[in-house]
C-alpha cells in the first residue's frame, strides 16, 4: 500500500518518505511533507528554520550523526531499497512535470501543496498569498521518530545481546580454583607481574590414554614462571624442571565444603609433586615456587593435554623447526628435518617427547617447549591472527575452555585485561631461560637435579630486582631511566641517616638483624626496629620524603637496593621523621645486596621469543 491510498496523513509510513536528492544522487528521508517541493527546494525555500525543524531524521543527519542513518538503513534498508525507493521513483516519474529537467516529490505531497500545505515564499506562491505556514502534525513526527528510533534501538540491543551471549559463553568456559592467599586478588599488581604457567600431565580426555600416569591426579609437569617487568617493556619466562629436588612447604587448600585444610610440607622431593599429590592444588605449587626463587606468583594458569591440542588447532597450527628428522615410536611423533606446522595431537606429542632431542633428558625437552611457545607467541601476535575475527573467536573460545585459573583472573573480562597488559611486551623482549641446575650430588644414578649453587640465586636476584635479560632499546627504557635517576646524586653521611625498619619478608627477625648490621657495620645509629610490617611484601621498598633523598641514596648504596625499591613522597618530612624501609620476600639476609647482577650469569642459555631455532 502506498501513501496515496491511505485515508489519513498521520498514517503515512516513514518508509515511503524517501526521495531522491538530484544534487547528490542519494535518497533522503523527508518527514516535513513540504508541498510540491524537491528536497533541495524544501531546504532552500524554508530558510534556516525549515532546515532544522523539517528534517526530523534520527539524531541530526546534517550534523554528521551516523547513528540515525545507520539505524534506519540497517533496520529498514531492505524494505526501503527494494520497495520504497522503487515506489518513490515511480511516483516521481508519473507525478513530476514532463520536460522540467528535475524530479518532483511523490504525488501525495504535490496534492497537499495545491491545497496550501507549503511553507515559505515558494509555498505561498503555490497555495495563495497570506496563507499561514503549516507545521507537520506532532503525532506524525512523533510516530516517525518512534518507528525509526525503534529500528536503531533494535540494532543496538541485538548487538548488545550478541556481546552478552558471547561474554557469558567465555565466562562459562573458564574453570577456577580458590587458592586463598597464595596469589593476588587483583587482576593487575603494582610493579612487576608474575604468572605461574602449569602444564599438568593429568590423563583425561579422549586420545590421552597413552600419556601420563593412569589414575594420577596429575603433576606439575611443565612449569614456567612468567615475569613481566614493571614498565611492561620486557618479560622473562623461567622454566622450572619437574625433576628439581626441593622442599615443598605447608600449604592451605580450600575444600569443596568451603573449609580450609592444611597439607603438611614434604622435604627433599621432586618439584612436580607440588601439585595433585596428597591433595595439593596450584596454590601449593605457587608457594613452592616462592620458596625456591623468592618471587611470589600473582596468578596461575593451568593447562592439560587437551588444552595443548585445542589451542594449537585454534591458532591454525604452530610452526616448528627440526634440525634432523624425528621418528619417536613412544610419542608417535614423526616430523621431517626443517620447518613443519604442528597442531592437535602432533603438537602434544612434540611437547611430551624426550627421546628425540639432546641426551633425552627433561632439560632438553624444556628447550623444545620454549622454542614451541616462542613460535606460538609469534603466531598469536601475527597480523594473520589479530585481523581474522574467525580465528580470534576460535582462539578465545579455546583458551577460555582450556584454562584453569585462580579466582583473581577467573572471568573473561579479567583475562582480557591481563592479556592486554602482557600483550604490551614485544616478542623480541621476551626471554626464555631455564633455572640453572646441576646433577643431584646425593644420587648415584642421575635422575634429579638441584639448583646451581651460584647461578640460580644470581638469576633469581635479577628477576626480583626487575632486571631484564634482554637488551631493551633506550626509548623503551624511558620509565626505568627516570626511576634509576633516583639513585644518582649526593649521599648523606651514615650518621645522618634516620630509618625505621619493618619485616615484610619470610625470614623471622629480619628487621632486628638488619638494624644490628646497620648500626654496628654501617654506622647508621639512627635506625630502629619496628618489627613486622602490617602485611607481607613481595619486594623490599624504601619510602622517603623529598628532603630525605640524600639519606635514601646513602641507604640504598649500603643495602644494594635496586631503583625499583625507591618510593619518594611528595611532602617534606619533619626534622626527626624517619624513612621507612620494608623488607620483602627478596631480602635474603643482613648485608646481602638485594639487587641482582646487571647481566645474566655466564653459561646460562637464553632464547628469544621472536627468533625461530631448530630443535636438535
Amino acid at each position: 500500500m502506498d501513501a496515496q491510498s491511505r485515508g489519513r496523513a498521520d498514517d503515512i509510513d516513514p518508509a515511503d518518505q524517501w526521495v531522491l536528492n538530484p544534487q547528490t544522487g542519494h535518497y533522503e528521508l523527508r518527514l516535513d511533507h513540504s508541498a510540491g517541493e524537491s528536497p533541495v527546494a524544501a531546504r532552500t525555500a524554508t530558510g534556516a528554520d525549515s532546515g532544522h525543524r523539517g528534517d526530523t531524521r534520527i539524531g541530526s543527519q546534517r550534523d554528521g550523526s551516523a547513528s540515525g542513518d545507520a539505524g534506519l538503513r540497517e533496520g529498514s534498508g531492505r524494505r526501503e531499497e527494494s520497495g520504497s525507493r522503487e515506489e518513490s521513483g515511480r511516483r516521481e516519474e508519473s507525478g513530476g512535470r514532463e520536460g522540467s529537467g528535475r524530479r518532483e516529490v511523490p504525488g501525495q505531497r504535490s496534492r497537499r501543496a495545491a491545497q496550501g500545505g507549503g511553507r515559505g515564499a515558494d509555498a505561498s506562491a503555490a497555495g495563495g498569498a497570506g496563507r499561514r505556514k503549516r507545521k507537520a502534525p506532532k503525532a506524525r513526527r512523533k510516530k516517525a521518530l518512534m518507528w525509526t528510533g525503534g529500528v536503531t534501538a533494535f540494532v543496538v540491543v541485538a548487538a548488545g545481546v550478541g556481546a552478552y551471549v558471547l561474554y557469558e559463553r567465555f565466562n562459562g568456559n573458564i574453570s577456577t580454583i580458590d587458592i586463598g592467599d597464595a596469589g593476588n586478588k587483583d587482576v593487575l599488581s603494582e610493579g612487576p607481574m608474575n604468572i605461574l604457567i602449569i602444564g599438568t600431565d593429568k590423563r583425561t580426555g579422549k586420545g590421552n590414554e597413552g600419556y601420563g600416569d593412569k589414575g594420577s591426579e596429575g603433576h606439575a609437569d611443565t612449569n614456567i614462571l612468567f615475569h613481566v617487568s614493571e614498565d611492561r617493556t620486557n618479560a622473562t619466562a623461567l622454566s622450572i624442571p619437574r625433576d628439581l629436588m626441593t622442599d615443598i612447604p605447608d600449604c592451605e587448600t580450600k575444600q569443596p565444603d568451603g573449609s580450609t585444610k592444611t597439607i603438611p610440607g614434604t622435604p627433599g622431593v621432586r618439584f612436580n609433586v607440588s601439585l595433585g599429590q596428597e591433595g595439593r592444588n596450584p596454590g601449593c605449587t605457587m608457594q613452592t615456587v616462592e620458596a625456591i626463587t623468592g618471587i611470589k606468583p600473582d596468578h596461575f594458569m593451568m593447562v592439560d593435554f587437551n588444552a595443548v591440542k585445542e589451542l594449537t588447532t585454534a591458532v591454525g597450527g604452530v610452526k616448528v623447526c627440526m634440525a634432523k628428522p624425528v621418528d619417536d615410536p613412544k610419542s608417535h611423533l614423526k616430523l621431517p628435518a626443517g620447518e613443519s606446522v604442528v597442531a592437535g595431537e602432533d603438537a602434544l606429542a612434540l611437547l611430551r617427547t624426550r627421546h628425540s632431542f639432546g641426551n633425552e633428558s627433561d632439560l632438553d625437552r624444556i628447550k623444545v617447549q620454549q622454542q614451541f611457545l616462542g613460535s606460538m607467541i609469534r603466531e598469536m601476535k601475527s597480523s594473520d591472527t589479530l585481523t581474522n575475527p574467525t580465528k580470534l573467536f576460535k582462539l578465545a573460545d579455546a583458551a577460555t575452555n582450556a584454562l584453569t585459573v585462580d579466582q583473581g583472573i577467573g572471568s573473561a573480562k579479567k583475562l582480557m585485561t591481563l592479556a592486554q597488559e602482557i600483550g604490551k611486551v614485544d616478542a623480541k623482549n621476551i626471554t626464555f631461560v631455564t633455572l640453572p641446575v646441576i646433577d643431584n650430588p646425593a644420587e648415584a644414578v642421575r635422575a634429579t637435579v638441584v639448583p646451581h649453587p651460584t647461578q640460580a640465586e644470581q638469576l633469581f636476584a635479577m628477576m626480583r630486582s626487575d632486571t631484564s635479560l634482554t637488551e631493551v632499546k633506550q626509548k623503551e627504557k624511558a620509565a626505568k631511566s627516570a626511576q634509576a635517576a633516583l639513585l644518582k646524586g649526593p649521599k648523606a653521611a651514615p650518621a645522618d641517616v634516620r630509618v625505621d625498619v619493618l619485616n615484610g619478608g619470610e625470614i623471622a627477625g629480619a628487621a632486628g638483624a638488619t638494624v644490628t648490621w646497620l648500626q654496628n657495620q654501617q654506622g647508621v645509629l639512627k635506625s630502629t626496629n619496628k618489627a613486622n610490617a602490617p602485611e607481607k611484601a613481595g619486594r623490599t621498598t624504601l619510602e622517603y620524603a623529598p628532603n630525605q633523598a640524600d639519606q635514601a641514596r646513602a641507604l640504598a648504596e649500603m643495602m644494594g637496593l635496586p631503583a625499583a625499591a625507591m618510593k619518594p613522597g611528595t611532602a617534606d618530612a619533619g626534622e626527626l621523621e624517619a624513612m621507612v624501609l620494608t623488607l620483602g620476600a627478596d631480602f635474603k639476609g643482613a648485608g646481602i645486596p638485594i639487587t641482582g647482577p646487571a647481566k645474566a650469569p655466564e653459561g646460562i642459555e637464553k632464547a628469544s621469543a621472536d627468533k625461530a631455532v631448530c630443535a636438535k
